[in-house]
């Protein structure tokens, strides 16, 4: 099942970058709440944490991990399939009360938006629990298969892993969650303000958190993506250590410095450009830390056969 996990999250960044040649084709509005922005930024957001949950939930000792998996993976599918649907039709995806499809679409959303914080709940939950010492089984960071069939048949919560890479998961599920309340806070006042009548307000006020939102939405892969790395280039666990808090320490305070200017409302940029550019840095040095980790072994192994 998990191939089927990660094609799932491919697929969902395919039809982001599918939206984003539309709008680079088509034009229109970058900002608002009808722009091709929405399926573009939406399918890669979704569709790098499926991925991200997907490789992470490998140091998770967790009883449904399929389960759990599978309905995130449906969930984010149906919200960016609706929300790419909205955006054919020409008409807003959130907070759309005009008829009676829009208004059950958007109900939709804000449900699938609520079962992503559950998940998101439960697997942070799970990661924090203590490892059981009686287990027998030696702590491993390989994110290979074989690691994926002995956790998928575990029982419990219990984290599997280094205590640098435990660390990692633990802080960038916590920041996962964190991301998630944010989004609902999006929703429920994004929400209120719909069934008010104050339909436009209703963007407003859901949109100026979306910076929040977004630059704690990709921890989940960064930190345990820097663990990862620093794994495969052999340095003392010490230091890995030391690296890690480091890096939580950093990140944790950046999140909370643009999180505080989303709160009081501070803008440089729009909401949206600054979510982008805020998402666009999280997840690419995430994806630059396992590309070091994936290459550098073999630059290494081929430096220390070639003959001198």
């Amino acid at each position: 099942m998990t191939r089927l996990w990660y094609l799932i999250g491919l697929l969902l960044i395919v039809s982001g970058l599918v939206h984003l040649g539309v709008l680079v084709l088509d034009g229109g509005p970058w900002d608002g709440p009808v722009s091709w922005r929405k399926p573009f930024t939406f399918g890669v957001s979704f569709g790098l944490s499926v991925l991200s949950l997907t490789w992470v939930s490998q140091f998770i000792r967790l009883r449904r991990r399929n389960v759990l998996l599978g309905v995130f993976a449906v969930a984010s599918v149906v919200e960016v399939a609706l929300i790419s649907v909205q955006a054919w039709r020409g008409v807003p995806s959130h907070f759309n009360m005009s008829t009676d499809v829009d208004s059950l679409i958007a109900r939709t959303l804000a449900a699938g938006g609520f079962t992503l914080i559950a998940i998101a709940i439960f697997m942070t939950i799970s990661a924090f629990r203590p490892s059981h010492p009686d287990t027998g089984e030696p702590p491993s960071t390989d994110p290979g298969g074989s690691l994926i069939v002995q956790l998928a048949g575990s029982v419990g919560g219990r984290l599997a892993g280094s205590p640098s890479m435990r660390l990692a998961v633990q802080a960038g599920l916590g920041t996962f969650l964190a991301a998630m309340a944010f989004g609902g806070i999006m929703i429920a006042r994004g929400v209120v303000e719909a069934m008010t009548g104050s339909q436009q307000l209703a963007y407003t006020v859901a949109g100026s958190l979306k910076p929040a939102h977004a630059i704690l939405m990709h921890g989940v892969l960064l930190l345990p993506a820097l663990a990862w790395l620093l794994s495969r280039t052999h340095p003392s666990e010490q230091t890995r250590l030391r690296v890690v808090r480091l890096a939580i320490w950093t990140y944790i305070t950046v999140s909370a410095i643009v999180s505080a200017l989303a709160l009081f409302d501070i803008t440089i940029v729009s909401p949206s450009t600054a979510s982008v550019l805020c998402a666009g840095a999280i997840s690419g040095l995430a994806i630059g830390a396992l590309a070091l980790g994936t290459y550098l072994p073999h630059i290494r192994r081929r430096r220390s056969v070639t003959p001198r």
